[in-house]
């Protein structure tokens, strides 16, 4: 008989605690006691269109040149650079930011060749690595099946995009990234994981995932202690074209 009292009383406990929190009288409290007015946000003029970069983001390619950028290691980019965007020169390398990076907003805009009739991993391919790390996959998944943690929109080999967002090849698509920089302890060990939340073409694909450790073909991810670092977009040996890139530095 003791044992079915405890079984029957403990719901009865928490429907009585939830009542009571339910009744609380708080007509005589201050609604100011729960406003802050110290740390104001800092005022900002939001771009005039989507996809226009705000008045605090750092413009790292508006399609005149590439001033922000330099080959991966460290030379002189040469991609080709033509009616306000630039293209993947197969061969030449990957290119990074000259400006590292941790936490940031990324708007990023891209287009696979509307003339590659290649099927799968071959179909357009490209990458955005996050500090030089963390790859957000550049593909034609528009009617082109591959593993689909390894198609557009993927964090590459770890996580599938929710949906297939996808455009068709030869039309320019829309990445807004928004990426959390992991943190680490004294020893080395992760203390916080990188987090990735990924809208494309307007729709969200990635929601604040987590991520296991650097972005690998082979073989499981995992972390290596780092800091701040670029970004970096593939050279893949396809003719991948981007435009529009700029960044917020996010606290």
């Amino acid at each position: 008989m003791r044992i079915k009292f405890i079984i029957f009383l403990v719901p009865t406990i928490f429907f009585s605690v939830a009542a009571i929190a339910q009744k609380i009288d708080r007509s005589d409290v201050n609604p100011a006691m729960t406003e802050f007015w110290d740390n104001e946000p800092e005022v900002i003029t939001p771009g005039e269109t989507y996809g226009a970069p705000p008045s605090d983001a750092i413009i790292l390619f508006d399609g005149t040149d590439f001033s922000e950028w330099h080959s991966k290691d460290g030379g002189e980019v040469e991609w080709a650079l033509d009616e306000g965007a630039m293209t993947v020169n197969p061969g030449k390398g990957s290119i990074s930011t000259k400006k590292k990076f941790g936490s940031i907003q990324l708007h990023i805009e891209w287009r696979t060749p509307a003339d590659n009739n290649k099927e799968g991993q071959a179909g357009g391919n490209s990458g955005i690595f996050l500090m030089e790390r963390y790859e957000i996959q550049v593909l034609n998944s528009h009617e082109n099946r591959t593993y689909s943690n390894g198609q557009a929109a993927s964090v590459y080999k770890q996580y599938s995009p929710m949906v297939n967002a996808s455009r068709p090849k030869g039309e320019w698509q829309t990445y807004d990234i928004i990426f959390t920089a992991p943190t680490f302890k004294k020893n080395g060990a992760v203390e916080n994981k990188a987090k990735l939340t990924v809208i494309h073409n307007g729709i969200v694909v990635q929601n604040a995932v987590e991520l296991d450790g650097s972005t690998a073909y082979k073989g499981t991810p995992y972390y290596i202690p780092h800091g701040e670092a670029p970004i970096m977009l593939q050279d893949h040996g396809d003719l991948v074209s981007f435009r529009n890139i700029w960044v917020r530095a996010l606290r």
